[in-house]
């Protein structure tokens, strides 16, 4: 699969927010439902996420926003799509780590325990992602990079089913969003070993990072945000923004979003802009180090 290096960060951790319709300068702003593109499908924690957040969203904004799932290519079609249509970046809206798993017929307590078991065993092991591209393949691509281990990617499809295969031991271990692997987790189902965050996640802060797990320098997080269309007059940034802020301060929000596995995340646009460049680059070195094919 060739993956086109300007979206891959916006591919791997990003959804993009539009407004249908910008109003002119004699219209009154927001005057239509807004469209949040979901670059996965329903059901997952992308979309649980991106609800709860376009409903609040909706709410301080004064309009229905309108989720719209669009799958496919381990989220690079939607993105894409809502790439093409983006230019202001406005603010973070969520975060979250990704949490290393492992079966648990597997001998390992801890992140150097398992790296022990994979140098003892190259290309033995195997590792699950949702696709090529996609932020739980090109994580465990740093990862291995990282620790010097040689495991097997497995990709599917729908990540449920990579925790199933897991949980059962058809392969070892994985890097998945928190949200989707928490409830396997907390039932013993899947043993988890580290989280990819700076600091350790709220919902699990018995597991440690990968950091204080002993690989330096290895943070990965995961993220969704909010960019306007093409053509939107500027003057209406600090309307979105503000509407932004105010869902993001809702306790019922940031209550959902912890129970779901995340933070809120509000930022200013400059803060945004940053971080998306950092990000760009950061995920550019995981497709070289990937071996995936890059426009």
């Amino acid at each position: 699969m060739r993956i086109n290096c300007k979206t891959v960060s916006r591919a791997a951790l990003v959804l993009f927010i539009t407004a249908m319709g910008a109003a002119d300068a004699a219209e009154k702003y927001p005057n239509k439902p807004g469209r949040l593109i979901l670059p996965f499908g329903a059901g997952g924690s992308t979309d649980v996420i991106g609800r709860i957040f376009a409903q609040r969203f909706g709410e301080a904004w004064g309009q229905t926003v309108v989720v719209d799932n669009r799958p496919g290519a381990a989220g690079i079609l939607g993105t894409e799509l809502a790439a093409k249509a983006s230019t202001t970046l406005i603010s973070l809206y969520a975060t979250m780590p990704n949490i290393l798993c492992v079966t648990p017929s597997l001998p390992a307590a801890n992140v150097g325990e398992f790296v022990k078991l994979a140098k003892g065993h190259p290309g033995k092991f195997k590792y699950a992602s949702s696709g090529v591209g996609a932020s739980p393949h090109l994580t465990m691509e740093l990862f291995k990079a990282a620790a010097g281990v040689d495991i097997v990617h497995v990709p599917y499809k729908v990540s449920s089913q990579g925790y199933t295969d897991t949980m059962s031991g058809l392969v070892q271990a994985f890097f998945f969003n928190l949200p989707g692997p928490l409830p396997h987790i907390k039932a013993g189902r899947l043993r988890a070993l580290a989280v990819t965050s700076a600091k350790r996640a709220e919902q699990v802060p018995h597991i440690p990072t990968i950091m204080e797990s002993g690989i330096p320098d290895f943070e990965v997080t995961v993220w969704q945000g909010y960019a306007l269309p093409k053509g939107t007059p500027q003057r209406y940034a600090a309307t979105i923004h503000a509407a932004m802020m105010k869902a993001l301060e809702s306790p019922e929000l940031r209550q959902r979003f912890f129970t779901a596995g995340v933070s809120a995340a509000p930022v200013t646009p400059e803060a945004f802009r940053k971080f998306v460049e950092a990000e760009t680059a950061k995920w550019k070195k995981a497709i070289d180090i990937s071996g995936a094919k890059v426009e």
